[in-house]
């Protein structure tokens, strides 16, 4: 199938690279930067999802060894969105640490990397399924949802969202795509126009198909877009790129 496939080229060209993203959901407008984070203009305010913060320390304890510098990178790519935009606000919608015990780990310098982030906008923890109770020392909001310019957002996708805007994280979209070079699969944002579901901003947290029947009930199977993640900027690519793994 790949191989009948319209090929896309994802080179970008030096206008590309400097021509933002737009994402409407509703009547709100939010642009996706290229390191997984997503930027409200007249908020403010920049999104991230799904950190997993501590993830390699986890599996290490389980004698599954990963590079344990997940967390330092995590935070290295957020300082990097953080001064392209120089937000008053962070949202982080969820799973911010990867356990409950994930801060008992984390490296002093890592930790003071978050307190000095706080002093410095106003920062906001919404709780996900790996971090229901964030840990009470750090600095910052709490919250299990909020609404920003009409849009909802949470961590897991709502059930009974009835076609409202929202935004939220927990499945790790990533998107398949048939190019002039061969086929590529990268960290993508994925929209219906209504709900937006966000990539994992995390270094380790690796991604789900967005034609995975998990997106089906959440995004629909048609009409969706994605906005792929590339090295300088993002790609928007409808439905008909897109393929399964």
């Amino acid at each position: 199938m790949l191989e009948r496939a319209e090929r896309l080229d994802l080179q970008p060209s030096h206008e590309r690279e400097l021509r933002p993203v737009e994402i409407r959901l509703g009547e709100a407008s939010f642009v996706a930067d290229r390191s997984g984070a997503l930027w409200h203009e007249g908020e403010r305010t920049l999104l991230v999802a799904d950190l997993h913060f501590e993830k390699a320390s986890r599996y290490a304890m389980r004698g599954q060894f990963l590079p344990p510098y997940d967390t330092a990178a995590t935070l290295a790519r957020l300082a990097d969105a953080l001064a392209r935009y120089r937000p008053k606000r962070l949202i982080c919608l969820g799973d911010n640490f990867h356990d409950v015990e994930a801060l008992g780990r984390m490296a002093a310098r890592d930790v003071a990397a978050i307190e000095a982030l706080a002093s410095a906008l106003e920062l906001v923890w919404i709780s996900g399924n790996h971090d229901p109770d964030m840990p009470a020392s750090l600095p910052g909001v709490r919250a299990t949802h909020l609404e920003l310019d009409g849009v909802h957002l949470c961590h897991e996708p709502r059930v009974d969202a009835h076609g409202a805007a929202e935004i939220c994280g927990h499945l790790h979209p990533a998107a398949r795509v048939a190019t002039r070079r061969g086929s590529v699969r990268r960290r993508c944002f994925v929209s219906n126009g209504a709900r937006m579901v966000m990539p994992a901003f995390g270094a380790l947290t690796g991604g789900l198909n967005v034609r995975d029947e998990a997106f089906g009930a959440v995004i629909g199977v048609n009409g969706l877009k994605a906005y792929v993640l590339g090295r300088q900027t993002i790609y928007e690519i409808g439905d008909r790129h897109l393929f399964s793994d």
